[in-house]
């Protein structure tokens, strides 16, 4: 088990790259997240209540439903904070000091290298693998329901809608194109068991991919992929997606000359968290949403 549930919450920043990343997306999704820090503001705004011994109720049993580790939660957790950290090699902590309103990263980018198009394809695909299972590790059901992940990612809204507009646009379109579905389904169709073997992220949450063995794993990531490409193609389109509309605004937040945009994908991946942080949103609101329907 990693930091207490309600440390997390309350540890969760205001402002980084990760929240800057993210509230660039409000032109995606106008309004749809709320930057939810502290465990007891994350009570009162989900539920709306005022009375404060329900509230420390409320509180108490969230925290043992997490601490259950016959439940899925620290698992979905797991998944979350490790996704994120096998694709980051700095992090955010080495930007810390160098964060403001607008700022500059150039000459950190001229230190970059943008990922082959094969481990960004995979990085892809696993974030989107990790989606899946943390839902079901969330919602107490076998792993392997991808059935049930599609039609519950038809009503997704808050931060988890936006950690799925991120993935689409950090994860697909920028650093992959507009056709990043089809690149994406033709390395897919590729891709051997030893090439997944290979990649760090998968080594680090294999055990938790439903599949047992690397080939029979790597099946459940192509029918991951499959199964969600048409609601990602579906939301690129509606909202007229463009790896130049997301790295503008962007560039809202962050100072990128436009002659460093090559690496823009490589400096997201090395400096935010996004997973993480909405992944901690979104456990301790399912976390609450119990505990008030169990008080």
């Amino acid at each position: 088990m990693s930091k207490p549930i309600y440390e997390l919450v309350d540890n969760l920043p205001t402002r980084n790259i990760t929240v800057y990343a993210l509230r660039s997306l409000d032109f995606i999704l106008p309004g749809e997240w709320d930057n939810l820090v502290g465990f007891e503001n994350t009570i009162r705004t989900v539920t709306r209540e005022t009375d404060e011994a329900l509230i420390k109720a409320i509180g108490q049993r969230a925290i043992q439903l997490f601490n259950d580790k016959s439940q899925g939660y620290q698992r979905a957790l797991w998944l979350y904070q490790t996704i994120d950290s096998a694709g980051s090699a700095l992090g955010t902590a080495a930007l810390a000091g160098k964060i403001g309103e607008k700022v500059s990263f150039v000459p950190f980018l001229n230190r970059l290298t943008p990922k082959p198009e094969k481990a960004q394809t995979l990085d892809l695909c696993l974030k989107l693998v990790t989606e899946v299972v943390a839902f079901c590790q969330i919602n107490g059901i076998p792993g392997d329901s991808i059935g049930d992940f599609i039609k519950a990612l038809a009503d997704y809204g808050g931060e988890s809608l936006v950690r799925m507009a991120a993935l689409v646009s950090f994860d697909g379109l920028v650093p992959l194109g507009p056709n990043f579905i089809r690149q994406t389904q033709s390395t897919l169709n590729k891709l051997t068991p030893k090439d997944l073997e290979g990649n760090p992220a998968f080594k680090q949450i294999k055990s938790l991919i439903p599949g047992k063995n690397t080939d029979k794993q790597l099946g459940f990531i192509e029918a991951s992929f499959n199964s969600t490409q048409e609601w990602m193609g579906n939301f690129v389109s509606s909202k007229g997606l463009s790896p130049q509309k997301i790295t503008h605004n962007f560039q809202k937040f962050v100072d990128i000359a436009d002659d460093k945009l090559d690496y823009f994908g490589a400096f997201l991946d090395m400096t935010t968290n996004y997973y993480e942080h909405t992944g901690v949103q979104t456990l301790t609101r399912r976390l609450i949403e119990r505990a008030v329907a169990e008080i």
